[in-house]
């Protein structure tokens, strides 16, 4: 009689204390806000190439006494053109700043995150899943 052994695959039952589930927690967090943040980023860099656009159609302009209108809020305020390139000069660093903070929130929260899913894969090993869903 040949006996056959079958390979079971068995979860384990670990254990999920109160600190474990708060790491989860964290992690699921801060999942969110990189999502918010790179969401965030992405919508900056887009309307910094349209401040670069509209910088580059004005210096492509040939009448330089024409006045252009700038929006202002919901107000279109006209200014000379080299009144406006530098608003739109002014507009744009500030957006590069806003862009720089928020990837450096970003690379902040991707550090957190790196030290949580050692810790969570250490306890629960293929238990859990930390990876982000690309759908």
């Amino acid at each position: 009689m040949a006996a056959t052994m079958k390979k079971t695959v068995a979860v384990e039952d670990v254990n999920v204390t109160f600190e474990d589930q708060k790491k989860i927690n964290t992690f699921a967090r801060n999942t969110n806000r990189m999502t918010e943040f790179k969401d965030e980023i992405e919508a900056k860099k887009k309307s910094l190439q349209n401040l670069q656009d509209a910088s580059d159609d004005l210096m492509m302009a040939e009448d330089d006494s024409l006045l252009v209108p700038y929006q202002i809020g919901d107000v279109f305020i006209s200014h000379t053109q080299e009144e406006t390139q530098e608003m739109l000069e002014a507009a744009k660093e500030q957006l590069e700043l806003e862009v720089k903070e928020l990837e450096g929130k970003v690379s902040a929260i991707q550090r957190v995150l790196g030290d949580l899913k050692v810790q969570l894969y250490a306890k629960f090993g293929n238990n859990i899943n930390l990876e982000a869903d690309e759908s």
